[in-house]
């Protein structure tokens, strides 16, 4: 099992920037991948940007050049540093790992970002 926990949210203006936390309960090379999506308000939940044991990264067409997702393993965490933020930035930002050989995905609990315009 994983544990997951965001922090960094909260409220910007747009144009600015934020650093999103996820700490994770083991090593995060432990882990295949792990991503961060995003939910807005009546939206559906989207993949925002992932990483894979290898440092392979994806990104959502709407965040390419604004956000970047990396590690630091000494604290077993992946970040997500988004720069350039819009109003169509807000949203619960969840942080997601996908464990080989489990059959479920973990999830954290979110963190609530606003961008204000």
């Amino acid at each position: 099992q994983v544990q997951l926990v965001e922090s960094g949210g909260g409220l910007v203006q747009a144009g600015g920037s934020l650093r999103l936390s996820c700490a994770a309960s083991r090593s995060i090379f432990s882990i295949n991948t792990m991503a961060w999506y995003r939910q807005a308000p009546g939206k559906q939940r989207e993949l925002v940007a992932g990483i894979t044991t290898a440092g392979s990264t994806n990104y959502a067409d709407s965040v390419k050049g604004r956000f970047t997702i990396f590690r630091d393993k000494s604290k077993n965490t992946v970040l997500l540093q988004m720069n350039s933020l819009k109003p169509e930035d807000t949203a619960v930002y969840y942080c997601k790992a996908e464990v080989a050989g489990d059959v479920m995905d973990y999830w954290g609990k979110g963190t609530l970002v606003t961008v204000s315009s």
